[in-house]
């Protein structure tokens, strides 16, 4: 993970409760945004539509994928830890 001078990366527990809090919070807010905007635009193709849905259900998540990698994984800085 890329940081700025004198930044230091965030934890794993840190990324880990924030990628959470991303699903939990932000998705669902996403999701109705960006249907109030579908919705008021009027209803295009069904087949542009799903294209829009699809394209728009990979954006989401680009700016977190640093928050993401490796919240699968076991916690690097506890050996004991299993997930």
């Amino acid at each position: 993970m890329a940081t700025g001078p004198g930044r230091k990366p965030l934890s794993y527990r840190t990324r880990k409760r924030l990628a959470l809090a991303v699903l939990l919070l932000g998705l669902p807010l996403y999701i109705a945004v960006v249907w109030g905007i579908m919705g008021a635009l009027g209803r295009p193709p069904i087949w542009l539509e799903l294209l829009i849905y699809v394209a728009l259900g990979f954006v989401w998540a680009l700016p977190f994928k640093f928050l993401f990698r490796g919240i699968g994984q076991a916690d690097p800085d506890n050996p004991g830890d299993q997930g």
